[in-house]
């Protein structure tokens, strides 16, 4: 069940009256940031995993 206009702009307002309109784009930017370092943290952990496969796979050889 998808949210209709009216839930959407509910929300849209109380965030605005939550965060005012002159701190959200700072808000947003540090959300982004966080994204972005979770990402990077899964990014480096899969990498990690890799080279230990290969590492694993050196030894029984």
């Amino acid at each position: 069940m998808a949210p209709s206009i009216w839930q959407i702009l509910i929300i849209v307002i109380a965030v605005l009256l939550l965060f005012g309109a002159g701190r959200l784009p700072r808000v947003m930017g540090d959300l982004a940031k966080g994204i972005r370092s979770f990402k990077e943290g899964l990014k480096e952990e899969d990498e990690a995993k890799k080279g230990t496969k290969e590492i694993d796979n050196k030894k029984e050889d």
